[in-house]
């Protein structure tokens, strides 16, 4: 699992955390994921999942409710990570070890899920349901 850390211009700077990003006007779920994956990483994804769930929080500063789909992306094992301005360091983990360093509860149960359904780098059974591309 990819674990990027926020860098000191950002907010919440030195934490740990997943690619996640706000979808734009006219933007699907799908392409912020994969635009996000790409200007934050630079990686490309072989395959990409909907984790069949929603995450939802609340932002206080604009006093709304925020519901996120969740995916997983798998990447080839030599893809090398070109990180943004916002991270200034990343760690290849293991789940449990990633979710051991992730600051948010979202996204542990993110990776708790990810590892439960595409952990073995295919949804299985429900390949056909929860793969994107």
């Amino acid at each position: 699992m990819l674990c990027l850390r926020r860098s000191a211009k950002g907010r919440s700077p030195g934490s740990w955390e997943a690619v996640h990003a706000h979808i734009d006007p006219g933007e699907t779920p799908i392409d912020t994921a994969l635009r996000e994956l790409q200007e934050e990483t630079g990686l490309d994804p072989e395959k990409l999942y909907n984790l069949s769930r929603v995450e939802s929080f609340y932002r206080h500063a604009s006093n709304e409710v925020v519901l996120v789909p969740v995916f997983a992306a798998v990447v080839r094992k030599d893809a090398r990570v070109r990180l943004s301005a916002e991270h200034d360091g990343h760690e290849w983990l293991r789940p449990q070890a990633a979710r051991a360093r992730v600051s948010w509860p979202r996204i542990r149960r993110a990776i708790a899920d990810a590892q439960r359904l595409v952990g073995l780098g295919d949804g299985g059974p429900m390949e056909d349901v929860l793969r994107i591309r």
